[in-house]
């Protein structure tokens, strides 16, 4: 039986956001919310349980819009201070479901929560007023309460990142290069999700061009382009793209069939 994932986008915005601080170009000083963009992250809901995938900075403000109040487990993809400086704001579902809240990652972005926010990784206190977070590092596919979970390697410049896959839905933020055994993960696919930094190629992260090429190659029923710079206008992506590729928005809602 193949589960179906429903994911909610948090945000797809870049590290700075749109509007960016201080731009008066198009893209920010449009009217359309479609133009405004929070710091890439996602819930991934499937069998009960909410997936949320990374801790940006904008995660409380995320959490607001959305009316969410449920976190069964946080899957990072990598510690890069957009992805994770939100860490403090997991206290309130730590709070909410009055027990600790288990995160997954590689191993290194485990040692970098570890060392960097060591506060969250101690034992609740009895007001709740800290995050609870119980980090496992892992390096391949898992279950976590009945859920398989398959983590996969990409490139994001010279540093080994996660994207995940859950069902026929997989989130791919921050990548520059897919390595062949990971494309072998990414077949028969509903859903993909997928970063799509600016126009132009990055050392780092998809360009457009890349985007629409990784897309293809992939080939799910619907791609979806998240982790975007403010050069990319809405409309304008959305008039340029092949059939089948879409262009995100913060609070979009899509699912696997």
């Amino acid at each position: 039986m193949v589960l179906k994932v429903e994911v909610l986008i948090l945000g797809c915005g870049s590290s700075g956001g749109t509007p960016a601080i201080g731009c008066g170009c198009p893209t920010c000083t449009s009217g359309d919310p479609r133009n405004s963009r929070t710091r890439s992250s996602a819930v991934l809901s499937v069998g009960g349980l909410n997936f949320l995938i990374d801790s940006g900075p904008d995660l409380r403000g995320q959490a607001l819009r959305e009316g969410l109040t449920q976190v069964d487990a946080v899957l990072y993809t990598h510690p890069h201070a957009d992805h994770l400086n939100g860490i403090d704001d997991l206290r309130a579902f730590c709070y909410l479901n009055r027990a600790p809240l288990p995160i997954f990652g590689n191993e290194y972005t485990m040692r970098d929560i570890e060392t960097r926010f060591h506060y969250t990784t101690l034992p609740p206190g009895p007001w709740w007023d800290k995050p609870s977070l119980q980090t496992t590092a892992v390096s391949g596919p898992f279950s976590h309460r009945g859920i398989e979970v398959i983590p996969i390697p990409v490139w994001h410049g010279k540093g080994a990142i996660f994207g995940y896959r859950i069902g026929r839905l997989a989130y791919i933020t921050d990548v520059s290069d897919i390595p062949p055994e990971s494309y072998r993960l990414l077949q028969d696919l509903d859903v993909l999700l997928i970063d799509c930094l600016r126009e132009q190629p990055h050392y780092t992260h998809f360009g457009v061009e890349q985007a629409i090429e990784a897309s293809r190659r992939i080939g799910a029923r619907r791609s979806v382009f998240i982790h975007m710079t403010h050069e990319l206008e809405y409309h304008a992506l959305s008039q340029r793209l092949p059939e089948g590729m879409e262009v995100a928005f913060d609070g979009m809602r899509l699912a696997s069939e």
